[in-house]
């Protein structure tokens, strides 16, 4: 049972170090402290559990339909019920077969970027995906600055936490991405694990990330290490703060790769909860 964010409404945070934040009054719940795993600290969460919208002091949107790289066809709304909201306790990211602004599908894109960026930590994200053939639900976290290499993407790092497609499911892939390991040249650093009912039942997807390491668990089961072996920026961009993204796509390079089942709309992401840990001690 998930504790009422009356007491997770907390008045801010106290920032310790590059990417360390804490409470800064004691309104962090008692049930969800106790819960924190051996050796790691609570320092930011989301429960889902009031209010019919998510909390804009946690989360922003990216908008737009111009395919975000991958060729995608949604549109990402902002703030617009139909495609994000909060419903029983779980934030509920929909995708949509509808006209707007140019596109077929709308869905939407939730970051924490500037209200939620840390660098390094354990991060819990607790969600059910959507299966219909066409559908890219992704939890995963990019930059908050882009400053190296050509200032794009790869060279300031990818890292995906959850990443499932409708034409394969049950079937969850974790990866990260650089200059020298990118899906588009084939050398990503990736692993896939199976989770037979990732669409019919919650999860927890989780990232451990400190100075030398990036690894990945499905209710604690690792499946996937990226390691930073003495690499320079090209291949270990992960130095600077990140921040949260989950959306779902619809098509795209890789989503679209069996079609689309235009039947199969709305879809729909949910999630449980969204929880914050750093090392207890340094």
């Amino acid at each position: 049972m998930k504790t009422s964010t009356a007491f997770l409404r907390w008045a801010g945070l106290l920032l310790l170090g590059p990417g360390l934040l804490v409470s800064v009054h004691a309104g962090t719940p008692a049930a969800l402290a106790s819960s924190a795993p051996m050796g790691w600290k609570l320092v930011w969460s989301d429960e889902f559990n009031e209010g019919t919208q998510p909390d804009p002091a946690r989360w922003g949107y990216d908008v737009g339909g111009h395919g975000w790289g991958n060729r995608e066809l949604q549109f990402y709304t902002e703030s617009r019920t139909d495609n994000a909201r909060l419903e029983n306790g779980h934030l509920v990211i929909e995708a949509r077969r509808e006209p707007w602004q140019g596109r077929d599908y709308t869905s939407a894109r939730l970051v924490t970027k500037n209200k939620g960026d840390w660098l390094h930590g354990r991060f819990e994200i607790r969600a059910k995906v959507p299966l219909g053939r066409g559908t890219w639900p992704a939890i995963w976290m990019l930059p908050t600055v882009w400053n190296l290499g050509n200032g794009g993407w790869p060279d300031n790092g990818e890292i995906d936490i959850m990443e499932h497609v409708g034409h394969d499911p049950g079937v969850v892939h974790a990866s990260t991405h650089s200059q020298k390991h990118q899906w588009k040249i084939k050398t990503q650093r990736t692993a896939t694990i199976a989770v037979p009912d990732a669409g019919t039942a919650f999860h927890t997807y989780a990232l451990e990330w400190d100075a030398e390491e990036i690894r990945m668990y499905v209710d604690d089961r690792h499946y996937f290490t990226s390691r930073k072996d003495g690499g320079d920026w090209t291949s270990w961009p992960f130095t600077r703060d990140f921040y949260l993204v989950l959306n779902v796509a619809v098509g795209g390079d890789w989503g679209a790769v069996k079609g689309i089942d235009e039947a199969a709309f709305p879809q729909r992401m949910e999630v449980d909860y969204v929880r914050v840990y750093q090392r207890s001690t340094p």
